[in-house]
């Protein structure tokens, strides 16, 4: 078998399900062993032809996200790889494992089997390729030898599994993939298994202790628990023990958003009033130039990297640093405190009510501005509530993603995995191929992918569609347009409140206008489409794409349009 088909079926050996492949001419010999295996009825890795790199990765993120299962992406050389970089940034802040590999344009220029045959193979030469995503990725290598593809691959796999799970990155020149290897060879058991970390017992002990003697206690977390074990203890834990969550910017719920625990998105109130603030695999809980804890006031940190040390400047004071897999630590940290709780009931019991008070007037709050945003354009808070009616009505299990689309508060979210924010990296166009993944792995769940028209552009969308109706992925994509980039917009009235970019009447470098027709770019690909431009028409529409969805297994979108000012 060629070193570029030995490849894949190593893979296979590693767990892999899926190679999210963007293929060029560095790919004949991968191409080559693909259907020398068919040929041969060897046992692969499905590979897929996705249109577009950035996709490639989304897809494996989303799919990671789901399953709990790193997958592998193979792009084209230096160009492919560039255009592949913003997800990896992503999946390395979301601490997802993927196997990222490009071909390297060979490096011979004649007399080699694999030297160069086209003008690009001296147009994409680099010094250093892997410097494009060195910074984003856990470790990188260059595949040297073809015998090396079982312990290479073993190398990669364990340590992107290993805690902090991410990315890592291996180079592959297309000689060397022009090599044989002995298919035997490939299925040996994986020479290397993956490194857990766990928070050390005494400080889980020193953390029970810490809550158990606390009077106002809290929890923020943005990152969620991890798996749905993780989402079911933590949601016992804090109930048990009354103990706020607040999720600010949260990219996954870490536990139901109708729990009574759950206290918003709002630091403010409980930065200041806590004497124990605990976070949970949270980048950036607070804004430290706004919001200041109380003098005295403990902060522990919890999570695969709790003290975030890829990140060059965070400076969140820690008290103590329990390091480990969310999930291991909340389980551990249960078990640590059900002795303690019964002498300690009475306080529970206040503060459970206290909580339980706020927790009913804030979402109250929240229900009465969502339903002011019922116009035309209609807000996002509007379309947020109708997108979890509407899953409601349908009696399925969904997932969401939304990349400046659909709040969370509004949403009224039961499990893990139902909804996921876009990466605080920022890498724009996550959102769709994110929930293309989700779908992928999930078939029979109810999958939205919710977006600004701007982040929307971002994702490739014709990419995307085409992706969605090859592979019969019925994802809802519902985007939020309002014609311009208002995250943008709001950085900037946050910051120039009273500015003149406030005050003018175009705010330079945020429009989007004219806006495209988003239902054109998706019918192209046979999705059924609507723009909805009223409020009350939105409740209606989301069935009809539900229906669609369930019922001919076809994707849709919804444009949908919303009033920047009344996000």
């Amino acid at each position: 078998m060629t070193a570029g088909g030995a490849i894949f079926a190593r893979l296979k050996r590693l767990g892999v399900d899926y190679v999210f492949c963007n293929s060029g001419t560095d790919f004949p010999p991968i191409i080559e062993g693909l259907a020398e295996a068919a040929a041969k009825d060897i046992d692969l890795p499905q590979a897929i032809v996705i249109p577009h790199e950035h996709a490639a990765l989304g897809m494996a993120h989303g799919y990671y996200q789901a399953t709990g299962k790193a997958q592998a992406v193979m792009l084209h050389t230096n160009v492919g790889l560039a255009n592949g970089a913003a997800g990896a940034i992503n999946a390395a802040h979301d601490n997802v494992p993927v196997l990222l590999m490009s071909g390297r344009t060979p490096v011979t220029e004649q007399d080699h089997f694999g030297s160069r045959t086209v003008p690009i193979g001296w147009g994409q030469e680099m010094r250093d390729q892997t410097a494009l995503v060195r910074e984003a990725t856990k470790w990188d290598y260059e595949l040297k030898f073809a015998e090396q593809i079982v312990e290479l691959l073993d190398r990669a796999s364990a340590i992107a599994n290993s805690t902090p799970k991410g990315p890592v990155y291996l180079s592959l020149p297309r000689e060397t993939l022009c090599d044989d290897v002995d298919p035997a060879s490939l299925e040996a058991e994986p020479c290397m298994a993956p490194a857990t970390s766990a928070a050390r017992s005494s400080d889980i002990d020193l953390l029970a202790k810490m809550i158990a003697e606390a009077q106002n206690p809290v929890i923020f977390s943005q990152r969620g628990t991890g798996t749905q074990a993780g989402f079911e203890a933590l949601t016992k834990l804090v109930e048990d023990w009354a103990l706020p969550v607040n999720m600010y910017w949260a990219q996954s719920p870490a536990i139901p958003t109708r729990h009574p625990m759950n206290v918003g998105a709002d630091p403010a109130p409980w930065v200041a009033e806590s004497d124990l603030i605990i976070t949970i695999d949270a980048l950036a809980p607070w804004m430290p130039d706004i919001h200041k804890p109380q003098p005295g006031a403990k902060i522990a940190h919890i999570g695969p990297n709790p003290i975030f040390s890829r990140t060059p400047v965070r400076n969140f004071h820690s008290h103590l640093s329990l390091p480990g897999e969310t999930t291991e630590t909340i389980l551990a940290l249960a078990a640590a405190l059900a002795p303690l709780r019964k002498q300690n009931l009475d306080r529970i019991n206040t503060r459970s009510v206290a909580i339980q008070q706020r927790t009913a007037a804030r979402h109250q709050a929240v229900e009465a501005a969502a339903a002011r945003g019922n116009k035309a354009p209609m807000s996002k808070l509007w379309v947020s509530k109708c997108v979890s009616e509407a899953i409601g009505r349908s009696g399925k299990k969904a997932s969401i993603t939304s990349e400046l689309g659909c709040p969370l508060d509004p949403i009224n979210i039961d499990h893990f995995n139902g909804y996921r924010q876009e990466p605080h990296s920022g890498g724009l166009g996550y959102g769709l191929p994110a929930a293309l993944g989700i779908q992928l792995a999930e078939p029979e769940t109810l999958v939205f992918a919710t977006m600004g028209d701007g982040s929307y552009i971002f994702a490739n969308p014709t990419a995307c569609h085409q992706i969605a109706e090859a592979l019969h992925l019925p994802v809802i994509t519902c985007v939020l347009n309002n014609e311009e980039w208002g995250a943008v917009r709001h950085s900037v009235t946050g910051l120039y409140p009273d500015g003149y970019a406030a005050k003018a009447n175009t705010m330079p470098l945020t429009a989007l206008t004219p806006s495209p027709d988003f239902t054109k770019t998706a019918q192209a690909s046979r999705a059924h489409v609507e723009t909805v431009v009223d409020g009350k028409d939105l409740p209606a529409a989301l069935d009809r794409a539900i229906e669609v969805a369930t019922k001919e297994r076809r994707q849709v979108l919804l444009d949908i349009k919303i009033d920047s000012e009344k996000t």
